[in-house]
């Protein structure tokens, strides 16, 4: 068994007693309480997997308590950190994490079931073969599976980052996520807290498509059990430390994002996981896998680094917009409110980093859940504007056609409406200058109660 600074027999187990529940001075050894009956060695180390090596564990199963030893005490600090803000679960049964008055466990040869578990997770942290036997194989399939390998089959749309996030948050806590290209395909790795999360995701998931028709899912399992992040920015992102560097180069994830993604409400977003079928694929903007039933999630939007014309006319191409607020302190940013949570996700991923005016704009999840009408007398400036009865919603009706023609910024215009013509294709020479055009143009009075609309088109002349 297992031993808490040197105590290794039956008689001294007994002395050790539930942690004190005064809070702890940081240690490399932390200790986990109100464990489900049964949870094996395997589901308590997965909880440390995301955070560094585990060098060791004691499971005190009559009183459904274990002690996890990382290997770096700064590893076990990030560990508690994080947890503090999303609660661990193991079997779907919400666990508690603090530090441990003691500083190390020493083990001894009675443990054999702890060890093999952790053997076969050391063997494939580094790069090794484990030892072969069927306590040690069933302990390596079941540690060494928190990261799944994606790959984006038929990839006509781009897939971002915070796209895969979005989808897979539905199943569990995703803790890193790092985006490549190989082999001329988009893939990428995705660490879930815990091994079962991701079997989970990989069943319901794979073979799916993001789109409709297009971006397909391929989901397997990655032989690596931890992934190391470097940098938080558009192709890679540790959702467990939001202090790490952007990078050279590379756009750092705004502040509001990272909040976004993090706590309670970033399995929410999403909301329940639907068959996919015509109805939910249209209101879906165009098929996004699992974007119904997004209860209690947000539809407002963070945009910043814009003019304040752009705000509104931009966001009708992706959703209707019904309130916009202008930032008081802040001129270059404001609240935007789409009709729900999978408008607002559509918008996001199309605009952020889009170049328009000679800016990158941002556009990010914001934490409010509307926008607030000015109180009754009040002047605000005019900076709160009010969309909710506007003619120019084209998604009210579910289903809609208008579902099917959202394309990302693009150099070509659609144009409709138009006297005399159903419609047209304008050929810019820029995507910032088709931008430009889109709002300059949408909405435009082209006389008897002919508004011209614009919207961004796939085709080419």
């Amino acid at each position: 068994m297992s031993s808490i600074n040197g105590t290794s027999n039956g008689s001294d187990s007994k002395k050790l007693r539930v942690e004190d529940r005064m809070e702890a001075a940081p240690s490399r050894v932390l200790h986990i309480r109100k464990l489900p009956n049964e949870t094996t060695e395997t589901e308590v180390i997965a909880l440390g997997l995301p955070f560094g090596k585990v060098t060791n564990i004691l499971t005190l199963k009559g009183k459904n308590q274990a002690f996890l030893e990382l290997g770096t005490e700064e590893a076990a600090i990030t560990m508690v950190n994080y947890y503090s803000t999303v609660t661990p679960h193991v079997r779907n049964v919400p666990v508690f994490i603090q530090y441990s008055n003691h500083k190390e466990l020493k083990t001894d040869a009675g443990n054999q079931r702890a060890q093999a578990v952790l053997q076969a997770v050391s063997a494939v942290q580094g790069g090794g073969t484990p030892t072969s036997g069927s306590t040690v194989d069933l302990a390596l399939t079941a540690a060494s599976s928190p990261v799944l390998r994606i790959i984006i089959d038929n990839m006509f749309y781009p897939v971002t980052l915070d796209v895969l996030q979005q989808i897979f948050s539905k199943f569990g806590t995703v803790m890193k996520i790092i985006t490549f290209t190989k082999n001329n395909q988009f893939q990428a790795l995705l660490q879930f807290n815990d091994p079962s999360t991701a079997q989970q995701a990989k069943i319901a998931l794979d073979g799916q498509n993001i789109y409709n028709s297009c971006c397909t899912l391929r989901i397997d399992y990655s032989k690596l059990v931890n992934l190391n992040v470097k940098y938080n920015n558009d192709k890679s992102r540790d959702y467990t430390r939001p202090e790490l560097p952007a990078g050279d180069g590379q756009p750092a994830v705004d502040p509001n994002m990272a909040a976004a993604f993090q706590g309670k409400d970033s399995s929410s977003l999403l909301g329940a996981l639907s068959p996919l079928n015509a109805a939910a694929a249209a209101a879906a903007a165009a098929g996004r896998v699992a974007l119904s039933g997004h209860s209690g999630s947000s539809g407002v939007l963070l945009a910043s680094n814009l003019n304040e014309e752009v705000s509104a006319p931009l966001n009708w191409v992706y959703g209707d917009c019904q309130r916009v607020k202008i930032l008081y302190n802040k001129k270059d940013s404001a609240l935007i409110q789409m009709a729900d949570a999978n408008q607002a996700q559509l918008a996001m991923s199309h605009l952020n980093g889009q170049k328009m005016y000679g800016k990158v704009i941002r556009v990010t999840l914001s934490k409010h859940t509307s926008v607030q009408l000015p109180r009754d007398g009040l002047d605000d400036q005019g900076l709160t504007k009010d969309f909710t009865n506007s003619p120019l919603h084209r998604f009210k009706k579910p289903g809609s056609k208008n579902f099917q023609n959202i394309f990302p910024p693009s150099t070509t215009l659609h144009l409709s409406n138009i006297p005399d013509h159903k419609m047209a294709l304008l050929q810019m020479s820029t995507v910032e200058e088709a931008i430009q055009g889109l709002i300059d143009l949408h909405n435009y009075n082209m006389g008897d109660n002919h508004h011209l609309r614009v919207s961004f088109s796939k085709s080419t002349i």
